[in-house]
C-alpha cells in the first residue's frame, strides 16, 4: 500500500544531494509538505526544482549548518511557522571522516561527532516541543557501522551511529506518551554522490560487497522507501526500532 502523507509537514535534513534528495522526491510525491536544508546552496535549490517539477510542495533552507544549535532551531521554528504544525523530522544528513584509529587527528574526531550526532541532537531537540502537541514521527539515520566492526577505519562513524541507535530507543520511551514514535534505520553500502568515488574502486566495492547476500549496492531508494513507510500510518504499531537495509551484510 502506498503511504498517503497528504497534508504533513516533513522535515528532512541534508536534503542537497543523495539520500536526502531521494527522500524530498519521495515524500512529497506521497503528498507531504516537505522542508529541507542543507549547506550546499546548489545542491539543495536543484533539489527544490526537481520536487516542484514533479508537482510536489517543498520549501527549503540554505546553506544552513545544523551543527549550529542556533542555526537548527531557527529552521526549526520556520517550518513550524510556515505550516503551523511539524509532523515528521526526517534527520538524514550526516558527514564523516576515516583514518585508522592510530593515525585518526582529533580535529576529524570532533567533526564526525558534529556532523553526525551533535547536529541529530539539536534538530531533535527544537522539534520535540512542536511534535509534543500532537504526536507524530522522528526517523535517524543511523549505520550498520553503529552494530558491527568494518575494515575501513570509521571508529568515529562508529561511535556516533552507535549512539544514534541509542539515543532512538531512548526517544521512543520518552516520546511515547506524547504520541511520538521514533526509529532508526541503519544502511549498509548506499550508492551516492559521497560515496561514489570510492565504489568506483574495484577492489573498495569487492570489499563492501564480501558479505552482502544480496550482491549489489544499495540505492537511496532501499532507505527511503522504507522511511516513507515509518512516516505512515502503516506503521504505527512501530517505535524504538532500528531497521537494517543492508544486503544481509550485518546477519553474519
Amino acid at each position: 500500500m502506498a503511504a498517503n502523507l497528504d497534508g504533513k509537514a516533513v522535515l528532512i535534513t541534508g536534503t542537497g544531494g543523495g539520500q536526502g534528495r531521494t527522500a524530498a522526491l519521495r515524500f512529497a510525491a506521497a503528498g507531504a509538505l516537505v522542508v529541507g536544508c542543507d549547506v550546499k546552496v546548489d545542491g539543495n535549490r536543484e533539489t527544490a526544482a526537481l520536487v516542484r517539477h514533479a508537482g510536489g510542495s517543498i520549501t527549503t533552507m540554505e546553506p544552513i549548518d545544523l551543527g549550529d544549535p542556533h542555526n537548527a532551531r531557527r529552521w526549526i521554528e520556520d517550518a513550524a511557522a510556515q505550516h503551523g504544525r511539524i509532523d515528521v523530522l526526517y534527520n538524514n544528513a550526516s558527514a564523516a571522516r576515516f583514518a585508522p584509529i592510530e593515525s585518526f587527528p582529533v580535529e576529524d574526531w570532533q567533526f564526525t561527532v558534529r556532523n553526525e550526532l551533535d547536529i541529530v541532537f539539536y534538530a531533535t531537540r527544537y522539534a520535540w516541543p512542536h511534535l509534543q502537541k500532537r504526536g507524530g514521527v522522528i526517523i535517524n539515520v543511523a549505520s550498520v557501522a553503529g552494530m558491527v566492526g568494518a575494515a575501513v577505519g570509521g571508529t568515529a562513524h562508529a561511535a556516533t551511529k552507535g549512539a544514534i541507535i541509542a539515543m532512538t530507543r531512548q526517544l521512543a520511551v520518552e516520546g511515547a506518551p506524547h504520541g511520538i514514535r521514533v526509529n532508526s534505520i541503519s544502511p549498509g553500502v548506499i550508492e551516492s554522490p559521497g560515496t561514489a568515488p570510492m565504489l568506483a574502486d574495484p577492489a573498495f566495492r569487492e570489499l563492501m560487497l564480501a558479505h552482502n547476500l544480496i550482491k549489489r549496492v544499495g540505492q537511496t531508494d532501499d532507505v527511503v522507501g522504507l522511511a516513507v513507510f515509518l512516516a505512515g500510518d502503516d506503521a504505527a504499531y512501530i517505535t524504538g526500532t532500528n531497521m537494517v537495509v543492508d544486503g544481509g551484510f550485518a546477519c553474519w
